[in-house]
C-alpha cells in the first residue's frame, strides 16, 4: 500500500464511511425523513445484509455455500420479525414512528418465503435500519442489530 493509498484509508476511517461516499460523490438532494418507506427499506436491507454477512464472515473461512446457508438463515424476513418484536420496546418515539411507517407501506412485492406479517414487520425493520443508517447513526443501527440477535439467540 503507498503513501497516498494509507492517507484515504486514514481519512475514511477518520470521517466515516458515509462522509466518504458523499465527499467522493456529493451530499443527497434528500433528507432521510424525505424518503418514502420503502426507500428507506431498501437501503436498510442492504445495511442489515452487510452487518450480518460481516458477522458471519468473522466466524471463519468456510465456503460461500456455508456462509449463505448462515446468512439467510438470519436475514429472513420471519427472523427479522423474531429480531424486531424483541427490541421494539426498546425502540424510541422516532423509531417506533419509522419503524411503523415501514411495515404499513404497501410494497409491489409479495413474500416469496413468508408470512405477508413477518414480510411487513421485516420491511418496517429494514426502513428503520435505513433511516438510521441516513441519519448517519450506526452505532444505534449495531446497537439494535446486537440486542437483536442476543434475544433471540439467532448469532452465537
Amino acid at each position: 500500500m503507498n503513501d497516498s493509498e494509507k492517507q484515504q484509508k486514514e481519512n475514511i476511517n477518520e470521517i466515516g464511511f458515509q462522509e466518504e461516499i458523499y465527499r467522493r460523490f456529493g451530499e443527497s438532494k434528500l433528507k432521510p425523513e424525505q424518503y418514502s418507506a420503502l426507500g428507506l427499506a431498501y437501503i436498510g436491507d442492504a445495511v442489515y445484509d452487510l452487518v450480518i454477512r460481516t458477522l458471519v464472515l468473522r466466524k471463519g473461512n468456510y465456503n460461500v455455500k456455508t456462509f449463505h446457508k448462515m446468512t439467510s438463515s438470519i436475514v429472513k424476513a420471519e427472523a427479522q420479525a423474531r429480531l424486531v418484536e424483541s427490541i421494539e420496546p426498546d425502540l424510541n418515539e422516532e423509531e417506533c414512528r419509522i419503524f411503523h411507517h415501514g411495515r404499513n407501506a404497501k410494497s409491489g412485492t409479495s413474500a416469496k418465503n413468508a408470512s405477508i406479517i413477518d414480510y411487513r414487520i421485516a420491511t418496517g425493520f429494514e426502513a428503520l435500519i435505513g433511516y438510521l443508517y441516513l441519519k448517519e447513526q450506526m452505532p444505534r443501527v449495531i446497537e439494535l442489530i446486537a440486542m437483536g440477535l442476543e434475544r433471540t439467540e439467532q448469532y452465537s
